[in-house]
């Protein structure tokens, strides 16, 4: 099928081609039509599905229906958990929507509220938004959302893990009860379902995964390490294979920060991105990486669903992630729009046990190997790792090189509830 077998616009499929698409993924086949019909969707769709096209194309198409009020209103409102996918999604929202008479604003925190106050003020019809910041500019008068006719919450299991349930039920409640309701998640979680229930009015169900949760373009690898050498095994890999472009995974903020300094220190050019780094500092790290002045982001799961970078080759686990679907986010990154990627998992024995609730996610084994000269100590004991946090780095097991890693405790992520990116 294409595009124009789903009933969008002229306007909309020039967009589309001109984007270089031409035939609906599955997502896109099952989604456009459902919301075209006008009812409460809730769908389930991994990373890299195309799940984005797939409420951008049909709410652009309702809306563009009716005329423009003299006084824009705001018709619908787009819930994103992180900035970049905010982004992203007003990317995507401005690309399909540049020949419809329709203006959208993108509003999160970590950046001048003032210039988004005045653009809220003038009148948008699409807000694509963080819940922290919107609430802000809410509370200040800026806007009014007793107009929205379309809600879409997309990444709604992330929301939830980042504690943004209040702030969501904050803005229901703002919204009139006649509108039609979108919920675009990766998982069917009880909370979810408990969130749906509460939200959609007989929703129609589409659930678009693959047999292998992992994408069959990503070749996977695990290098099995200790914790103390990862560093140095890491510097090794992207110097010995001349990797020019990397996105390295830690759990936390701290971590990323150092593991980056620490590749500098190396000779590789290399960025943190992360919740406590300002928008300007994580715009130009992602910038710089993608123009190639950097070889390496750092990144923690905040990043995992919202970067979207064109043909990226490699991914690094430095540190398995604490959730198993998280692994398939992260390496969901590369191996996109056709091409080839590379996943490559650093585990210490101490992850053991991360690294079999993957494989039981994805059905698999993953292959394992030694680097020679970083093989892993045999004489350390496996200990469960307790809130993300290995057990390695306080049993005083040091590298076999003479580099010592910088010490300092860790800071959690996002992974406990009540953190908010969106005022960050």
């Amino acid at each position: 099928m294409t595009f124009e077998t789903l009933g969008l616009s002229a306007e909309l499929l020039k967009a589309v081609l001109e984007e270089g698409y031409n035939t609906p993924t599955p997502i896109q086949l099952q989604a456009v039509p459902a919301v075209l019909a006008g009812g409460d969707l809730m769908a389930c769709a991994q990373t890299g599905t195309g799940k984005t096209a797939g409420f951008t194309l049909p709410l652009l198409q309702l809306l563009s229906k009716k005329a423009v009020a003299p006084r824009r209103q705001v018709r619908a409102l787009i819930l994103t958990p992180t900035r970049e996918l905010a982004a992203q999604v007003g990317e995507s929202v401005t690309q399909y929507g540049k020949y419809l008479p329709l203006k959208s604003a993108i509003i999160f925190g970590g950046v001048n509220i003032n210039p988004q106050a005045k653009l809220l003020r003038q009148g948008v019809d699409i807000i694509i938004a963080t819940p922290g910041r919107l609430l802000d500019h809410i509370s200040q008068g800026n806007v009014n959302l007793s107009t929205v006719e379309i809600l879409v919450l997309d990444e709604a299991d992330r929301m939830l893990d980042m504690g943004f349930i209040h702030d969501i039920k904050k803005l229901l409640a703002m919204l009139p009860k006649e509108r039609q309701n979108l919920l675009f998640s990766a998982t069917f979680s009880n909370e979810i379902k408990t969130l749906a229930h509460s939200l959609l009015r007989s929703p129609k169900k589409i659930e678009v995964a693959p047999h292998n949760p992992a994408a069959e373009s990503v070749s996977q690898l695990v290098y099995r390490v200790d914790n103390r050498r990862k560093r140095f095994l890491l510097s090794h890999l992207i110097s010995s294979e001349n990797w020019q472009q990397v996105l390295v995974f830690t759990r936390t903020k701290h971590g990323a920060n150092r593991l980056s300094e620490q590749l500098s220190d190396d000779g590789i050019p290399s960025a943190a991105i992360h919740g406590n780094k300002s928008q300007s500092a994580r715009t130009k790290a992602l910038d710089d990486f993608k123009n190639g002045q950097k070889r390496v982001l750092v990144a923690t799961d905040i990043a995992a669903r919202g970067l979207d970078i064109d043909q990226l080759p490699h991914v690094v686990n430095f540190e398995l992630p604490n959730v198993p679907e998280d692994y398939v986010h992260r390496i969901g990154r590369t191996g996109r729009a056709g091409c080839e990627g590379k996943a490559v998992s650093l585990v210490c024995i101490d992850e053991n046990q991360l690294l079999h609730q993957i494989e039981r996610l994805l059905k698999r084994s993953i292959p394992q190997a030694t680097m020679s000269g970083y093989e892993p100590d045999p004489s350390i004991k496996a200990e469960p790792i307790p809130n993300g946090r290995s057990q390695q780095q306080h049993r005083g097991s040091s590298p076999r090189r003479p580099q010592q890693p910088s010490r300092g405790g860790r800071e959690r992520e996002n992974s406990s509830r009540g953190f908010r990116d969106s005022r960050r």
